[in-house]
């Protein structure tokens, strides 16, 4: 059974950082893509980042580019998202998603993932 579990969200004020991880388990998560999504109340979920199975590729949000910086550490099948300088617009709740398709690029769209964690949520205050 695969699974995604989200952790590390949590109230910050705005130009704080905060750093999410996403343990998988159940799928051969080394050699695939993992991405971070975001949904904002009453908004659509948005990409914020990913991350090829190798860790060489990486994609960024132009919201978040320079801000953000995605990784993974295989030995653990954990992939993480550093978040700094962060800004009330970051507020949501953040999704990590495996991508069993894709291996040397990630994809950018949320109909390309197979599988999503249950999210961790973010606030970001003013």
């Amino acid at each position: 059974q695969v699974q995604l579990v989200e952790s590390g969200g949590g109230l910050v004020q705005t130009g704080g950082s905060l750093r999410l991880s996403c343990a998988t388990s159940g799928l051969t998560y080394s050699t695939r893509a993992m991405g971070w999504f975001r949904q904002a109340p009453g908004k659509e979920r948005e990409f914020v980042a990913a991350i090829s199975g190798s860790g060489v590729n990486t994609y960024y949000a132009d919201s978040v580019k320079d801000r953000f910086t995605i990784s993974r550490d295989n030995a653990k099948n954990t992939v993480f998202l550093q978040m700094n300088r962060l800004k009330p617009e970051d507020t949501a709740v953040y999704y990590c998603a495996a991508d069993i398709s894709r291996r040397y690029l990630a994809s950018r769209s949320s109909d390309n993932y197979d599988y999503w964690g249950q999210g961790t949520q973010v606030i970001v205050s003013s």
